[in-house]
């Protein structure tokens, strides 16, 4: 193993459509990898010759493995496996890395040897006014982090390969959530991640109200087979099936001024996005942005649906597989 080399690494599924600009943006990296190393999870578009073909250019050794059927965990787990180096910087296809990404994202580690973790972040990168508005109603802005209690995505993180082996690597039962899950057992061992605000990635978000319902019905299938965030979970079924109903029905049965109350609750659970909204929208015209902003409820409320559905089914899922060890994450921990 060699010690303060660096190893990006990353998994891949069917990203020929966006692997090009990903590529680009790492060979542009102000501070080059030591290797590259991708797991691709049985991509059937091309994706392993794409890789191949740009990795025979690549100014740094490429290392481009097929697992068939891999998910994301077990594809990360078998890349930082693979990888020659001390550390570890992760990302996902389909991001665009700034040009001083991996620089800023390793700087904390090569600046203390007692630095474990890093924390980069992410932002949208909208290309539509639907994903505009999406990337405003869901998405933290810099503003919005608390960075000693900031839980990184994996697609802009870096550790060292002996922090990841002290917690077991990324959890392989879970298909979603396997981020959080390793972040926190992370944190439980060592601290706070170090912040790396200009390591960023940027990213589209979800270009439809149907693939943004799939893709948080999954993200809470995963909180609840993880029992993550119990709490909020029960304050949003509160919420909606019974707090809103309910004054919703006094109103009809005794005055409609008990109807501004969820609509007061509607507008204060709305404002950080329209804030967002505003600042990230300056080169809108105004009808685009009252546009967006009409999307930002629905887009609200579409997501809470999402995650009332998941969570349960998650659920029953952990009650089924009970007895496996893994499950029960948190006594590890």
């Amino acid at each position: 193993m060699k010690e303060n080399g660096i190893s990006l690494v990353a998994t891949v599924l069917e990203e020929a459509g966006t692997i090009g600009e990903w590529w680009t943006s790492i060979a542009g990296q102000t501070l080059l990898p030591d290797e590259v190393v991708v797991v691709d999870g049985g991509s059937r578009d091309g994706t392993p010759e794409l890789l191949r073909e740009m990795a025979a250019r690549a100014p740094f050794p490429v290392r481009v493995e097929i697992r068939e059927g891999c998910n994301i965990a077990r594809g990360r787990n078998e890349a930082i496996r693979l990888a020659a180096h001390d550390i570890i910087a992760v990302t996902d296809a389909g991001v665009r890395l700034v040009p001083r990404w991996l620089e800023a994202l390793t700087d904390p580690l090569f600046a203390d040897p007692s630095v474990q973790t890093v924390a980069g972040f992410f932002l949208p990168d909208p290309h539509t006014l639907f994903e505009t508005a999406m990337g405003a109603t869901v998405l933290p802005a810099l503003a919005d982090i608390r960075p000693d209690r900031f839980l990184p995505s994996s697609r802009s993180v870096a550790f060292r390969r002996a922090a990841w082996q002290a917690v077991g690597g990324y959890p392989e039962w879970l298909d979603y959530c396997e981020d959080l899950i390793f972040d926190l057992l992370l944190v439980e061992r060592y601290g706070p991640f170090a912040w790396a605000p200009d390591a960023i990635a940027y990213f589209r978000p979800r270009g439809s109200l149907r693939a943004f319902f799939i893709q948080y019905y999954r993200y809470a299938r995963g909180d609840g087979k993880a029992d993550l965030w119990r709490r909020r979970h029960l304050v949003r079924y509160m919420t909606y099936l019974a707090a809103t109903p309910a004054l919703l029905l006094t109103g009809a049965l005794h005055s409609p001024l008990w109807w501004g109350l969820p609509l007061l609750g509607g507008v204060a659970y709305c404002r950080r996005p329209w804030q967002r909204l505003w600042e990230q929208g300056r080169g809108l015209s105004w009808g685009a942005r009252l546009k967006a902003a009409a999307l930002v409820p629905v887009i609200r409320v579409v997501g809470d649906v999402a995650k009332m559905v998941g969570y349960p089914v998650g659920w029953v899922w952990r009650l089924r597989h009970w007895g496996r060890p893994e499950v029960h994450w948190r006594r590890r921990a």
